[in-house]
This record gives C-alpha cells, structure tokens and sequence, in this order.
C-alpha cells in the first residue's frame, strides 16, 4: 500500500488573541482537526497569562512559569501557525486582519478573544509611575522584579472592587513573607467592594486589616509622582510600587472594524457571532446581549465547547449551536495567604480548605496545557526493506540548518568540482560565495534554501532571506540581485495566492533593506514548505576564509542555541518565550554587523556545521589554529538547559564528529549545535578588536570575544 499524499488545505481559520476560550479551543482542535483547515492563532505575546492563578503568583504560591499558557507549545501540538504581533483592525470586506510590520492576514473565518485593557494609562502621571493589572503578562513581569527587590516596600492598588483587594492582599502577602511590607494601601473613588454583599464585604475587609491595608474610600486621585499618589484633598499616598485595577475597557481598534458595538465591546449573539457571521467573538472583549453578564473568566471557558463547534460548523456548512450562560457562578476570591472565599448570590465564607479547593481547579486547568498528550508515531509498514528505521532514526526530522548534510559528505563530494572552469571565475574553496569577474566588476554568487521549521511563511521568509543574505556579508560584498526558489505545499489555489502574497510581500521588503532586488525565482508544489534564495553582490576585494593571522581575536555577532531551541521546540522540550527571542534573533540583519567588520582579517557565518565546523573551515584555509574561552561565548535564553537535557537537532552528530577530541559536556555541545542565520565569525586585528566589538553591541548585536587566533595549523582549544 502506498502512503497517501497530505490533504491539501483550502480553508483559513484565524484566532485573534490566545485568551482562555481561545486556548481551550486549540487543544480541543488538535484531538480532533478539521481536514483541509490551515489555522493561524494571533497574539502579541508568546504566553497567555491565566487569571485564574495571579493572586497566588502575586502572593508568591506559585512561579512565573506557573501562571502561563504558552502559546507557542500549544501552537506547533496544533500544528497552528503562530504569528507573534498584535492586532491593530479587522477589514471585514476585504476578509484581512492587519498586525503591524507584516502583510495583512486573510481569513475565511475568524474568531476575537484578545480580553480588555485599562483606562489607567489617563490618569496623568500613571504611565510612568504605575502599572496597570492588564494585559496581566505585563503586570506579572512588573511585580515579579519588584518583589525580588530589596529593602522596604510600600505598595497601592488603585481600585477596590474583588479583583483590586486580591492584589492588595497578594501583594502585601508576598512582601510580608520577606518581611519588606512597610504600607499598603487600597484607593478607590467611590465604596470599596461595593459590587459583593455586606456579609463578604465585612469578611474580605477583616483580612485587609490583618494585613495592615489602609483603605481610602471616596478619594478622587489628581496624579501620581515618583513615588506618590497625590489626592484631590491635598493627601500624597506614599508608593514605591502602584497597580490600577480599576477603569477596564475594550481595546480600542475594535470600534473600528465595521461591527455592532455596545460600549466598546463587540456584541455577539447566541452563537458567539458577531453581526458579520463569518467572525466570532469571546471572552470579555465580547458582550452578550442576548444575555447580559458581568465581565468573568468562568464565562469564556464555558464558551469553549460552542465555539470549537461553531467555527467548524461554519468552516463545513453544517449547522450552529446556541451558548446559554449560567445565570450565576461561584466566585472564589483569594485572601493573600493560602485562605480564600466563597462567594455566591450574596452568600459565602473562608477558609483554607476553599483556597485548596481553588488550586486544584485552577492546577487541573493549567495541567491541560502543561501535558499536552504526545501524537502517536504512526508504524512502519510490514514488511519494509533494511535500514529503512535506521534511516528515519530517533529524531524528528529538523528544520533551517538543522535538516542540511554533515560538513564532511558534503565536502568530499563538492571537492572535485570546485575548480576553475573559466577565466572569470575564482575558485575559494570552502568559503560562503564564488567569485566572479564581470565587466572589471568583482561580484559574488551564492544560493541558501531552507526546509521550514515554523508554521508562519512571514518568519520563515525572513528567516531565510537573512541567511541566504549573510554569505554575501560574510565576503565583504554588497548585495546586488536575487532570485527566490520556492516549494509550497498542496493549497487550494485562494491559499496559494494569499501565502505567495505574504511570502513576496517579505521577501521584498528584507531584499529591499539589504540594499538588493528580486529579479525572478521559480516555484513549484512539493510536501512542505521550503525556501530559498541565490544572491549575487558586488565588491572591491573579496573578504575570504584565508586571511586570518596568529594573535587575531575571533568575534561572533549572534549567540548559539537556535538549532538546539527549534529541535526543543519540536520535542515540546523548550519554552514559547525563548523559542521566541530565538526566532527574532534569527531575523536580525547582519549588513551593519558586515559594514563594522569590514577591516576583519577573515570572516565567515556560522550556519550549519556549527560553531566548531565552520571554525575550523577558516582554520584550513588560514593554516592557523585557535583558543576559544567557552565561557565567553553568548548563548541563547533557554539553550544551555536543553543541551544539559540531551537535545540534539538532526545534523548535530555529523558535526560532532568534526573534533571528535573535544568535549561536548553541557553547554559545550553548544558549540556543534547547526545555526539558522546564525552570526557572523570574524578574525580582527588585536588592536582594532575593543573598539570594533564596541560598535556591534552599539548597534544592537549581542556580540563578544570568544577567543583568538594561534600558531598550531588546525588545532581548536578550549579554555
């Protein structure tokens, strides 16, 4: 039986926002995907903070980890393209989504669940001397470097309803374990914790006063100072650290997409539709007026099931279910230590049993992201013919650098053909480029394609371009021309149009900012995605492998790890954060780092073979050696704990066996690792060294010294 080829996609599904609904909806996809869908998430941030969990982060029950839902696990356990970027309007006529620095996002249907945002911002002074509790990714961040601070602390909460008075608590909890907490202070302008019943109300204010809360009622605020919060009475509250949690509102664009509003929130019906069925909405951005409800959390989740339904009725032409919300629910309200309270209809009591009761909820919730259930792999067929499981192997096929042929097959088998074959053609053997003379001119030629390793065509393009660019940098010359190649997966001919349009869009635009243009390509169908570009660039004097002298010091422009994060990232091993600080790194231009390094003795980007391979690629060719100080070479956030954990990529063992004599222990392995555009590897005179490294990392390049060149022909040492 022959294996049958990937269903083409015909269909895209874009969620805006990762909120909870959101979420819930992308695990429940992946147990169940609806063929031919190309789904496509949407969000600023890599991680979605759960609300549910915050005061006990504030209150230091749980670690920063604890708190998220990370986006970009969840998306590639989905096989969901995520595009990291806010989203700033939705044209519902022209069926496109615009997120800011790249092409607009087609969508068949899609669906809103981004949250809401604070007023907090327009009290004069507040953003710059406080900080609002939503987006709560930005407010976690915020507090957890506070918190971490030393000497006495004084803290606000501007706000007094349930959610400000559980920050206060949290936050006067957290600080009075390390015995920091010198006020706390609750401001609201009207009653605090007017919203819940005079029994409960009583109940949470007996816990504010054991924590030594002052609580300023009917106080109307004018300002805020380093340091103050200045009363329209004349009082200045002092406050080292001030969270508003009052005056939430929808984000703003909203308004603007050509949808029935209330208030600034989107109005949905009972399917969670908009007044433009083919977008949906959820979650508190989204108001019900079929059946009005408070702004919570428990509604959203609720919402999941229907709208996972819904989304796939409407992407299949089958019919819609109805969202009937509770009339009330159970509200479980934190009271800074490990105590909380129930609340509901008015009645209610506390107790540390409630508190547990609350962290199993909320840790069943979490775990439902944590331990994102592994994809069978699917059997080799019976009978099949020798070394075809050796030849899968144990890894997942990787992407970028990662998925290319070891240094040493490649060599042996391009060796016989480098030679001279014309006049106008200089062979450099082992280095990023060929030479060609034309008319006089010197110009450079090369060619660089990439199997993908994201879901996005956007990144991937950028990825690639940048590193086809970096072998024209890496010989000292000036992009010119290029011509892109690309294999695109089976799509229906509406998605082949709408992802050729971003990817062009891309390309353009990096093409443009390096200085050279597109002149042609060629396209094809294939099974993946797959990127390429041939480059040419013009110079003065070609800046080769083989200049490099004893007493050199080696600069590196980019930290290692990418290809050890994107093998983590498939494994479900690495985190959303540093996968995503990883990709924009990969993005970074090296044409001013290639302008700052252009009196380099020698020079290469370190791409595939690793950091060790194309060291000793310049070495040959230089006839010298070198020292590298290990500790001196920058990593990416996240690599040295995947390496310690035995992640490798694809080609790592091939280029292991490059310097089979030295160690790969730790963080060591780091220097095999294949890099995806990975930094520029420069030779520099000693005496030019400090001042050429003080231009990289002026110009934003996580730069460093990592070591020098030596006499001993060959021969790579580690210090």
């Amino acid at each position: 039986m022959t294996p049958t080829a990937p269903l083409p996609l015909t269909r895209d599904l874009v969620l805006v926002g990762g909120g909870h609904a959101h979420a819930l909806v992308l695990r429940m996809w992946a147990m169940n995907p609806l063929p031919g869908v190309r789904l496509t998430v949407i969000d600023p941030q890599p991680a979605a903070a759960y609300s549910g969990m915050l005061p006990g982060f504030v209150a230091g029950h749980y670690g920063r980890d604890d708190l998220d839902i990370d986006l970009v696990k969840l998306a590639r356990f989905v096989g969901a393209r995520l595009i990291l970027g806010r989203a700033s309007r939705i044209d519902p006529v022209a069926k496109t989504i615009h997120v800011q620095g790249r092409p607009p996002i087609v969508y068949d249907i899609a669906s809103v669940d981004i949250g809401i945002t604070s007023t907090m911002p327009q009290l004069v002074g507040f953003a710059e001397h406080g900080v609002p509790a939503k987006p709560l990714g930005t407010f976690a961040a915020r507090w957890d470097a506070f918190r971490s601070g030393d000497g006495p602390a004084r803290i606000a909460c501007i706000g007094g309803g349930i959610a400000g008075t559980e920050l206060i608590l949290a936050m006067a909890h957290a600080l009075r374990s390390r015995d920091r907490l010198a006020s706390a202070t609750l401001i609201d302008r009207s009653a605090v914790l007017s919203a819940v019943s005079p029994q409960n109300a009583a109940r949470i204010r007996r816990a504010l006063d054991e924590y030594g809360v002052e609580v300023i009622e009917q106080a109307e605020i004018t300002h805020l100072s380093e340091g103050h919060i200045h009363l329209a009475s004349g009082r200045s509250v002092l406050s080292d650290f001030t969270v508003g949690a009052a005056g939430t509102r929808p984000y703003d664009w909203l308004s603007d997409c050509g949808l029935t509003m209330k208030d600034g929130f989107v109005v949905i019906d009972a399917h969670l539709q908009t007044s433009d069925p083919a977008i949906f909405a959820t979650g508190d951005c989204a108001e019900m007026a079929f059946a009005p409800r408070p702004k919570a959390g428990v509604f959203a989740v609720r919402q999941a099931p229907v709208l996972l339904h819904n989304l796939r009725a409407a992407l299949s032409g089958q019919p819609l279910k109805s969202y009937r919300p509770q009339s009330d629910y159970l509200k479980l309200v934190s009271l800074g230590g490990k105590r909380a309270l129930a609340d509901r209809s008015g009645f209610g009591f506390a107790s540390p049993l409630l508190w547990r009761w609350k962290d199993r909820i909320d840790q069943q919730f979490m775990e439902k992201f944590r331990r994102l259930p592994a994809m069978a792999t699917p059997p080799l067929p019976v009978p099949h013919a020798e070394g075809l499981a050796e030849a899968l192997g144990t890894k997942p096929l990787c992407g970028g650098c990662g998925s290319k042929v070891g240094r040493t097959a490649l060599l042996a088998t391009l060796a016989p053909h480098q030679g001279a074959a014309r006049d106008d053609l200089t062979p450099l053997p082992g280095d990023d480029a060929a030479l060609l003379t034309v008319g006089g001119a010197k110009q450079v030629l090369s060619t660089d394609h990439l199997r993908a390793m994201v879901e996005d065509p956007v990144v991937m393009t950028e990825i690639a371009a940048q590193h086809a660019l970096n072998d024209i940098y890496a010989m000292g010359a000036r992009p010119q021309a290029a011509t892109l190649t690309l294999i695109l997966p089976r799509l229906s001919d509406s998605l082949q149009a709408r992802t050729l349009a971003e990817i062009m869009a891309t390309a353009d635009q990096v093409m443009a900012e390096a200085g050279a243009a597109i002149v042609g390509g060629h396209t094809s169908i294939g099974a993946e995605l797959m990127i390429g570009f041939t480059l040419t660039g013009l110079c003065d004097y070609p800046l080769t492998l083989a200049g490099a002298r004893p007493g050199d010091v080696l600069l590196l422009t980019k930290p290692l790890g990418s290809g050890m994060i994107m093998a983590g990232d498939m494994a479900g091993a690495a985190r959303g954060t540093d996968l995503a600080e990883a990709l924009a790194m990969m993005r970074q231009s090296q044409k001013t780092a290639a302008e700052i390094l252009n009196s380099a003795h020698a020079m290469t980007d370190v791409t595939g073979f690793g950091l060790i391979g194309h060291l000793k690629g310049l070495l040959s060719a230089s006839q010298v050696g070198a020292t590298l100080s290990v500790q001196d070479i920058p990593r990416m956030t996240g690599a040295d704990a995947l390496a310690e954990a035995g992640i490798r990529s694809s080609i790592y063992d091939a280029n292991r066996r490059l310097a089979p004599d030295l160690s790969d222990a730790g963080p060591r392995a780091l220097l095999f690792d294949p890099q995806t555009s990975g930094g520029l590897l420069a030779a520099v005179a000693p005496d030019r060294a400090q001042s050429t490294l003080k231009a990289l990392q002026d110009a934003g390049y996580h730069a460093a010294m990592i070591g020098e060149i030596t006499q001993n022909s060959g021969d790579i040492t580690l210090r």
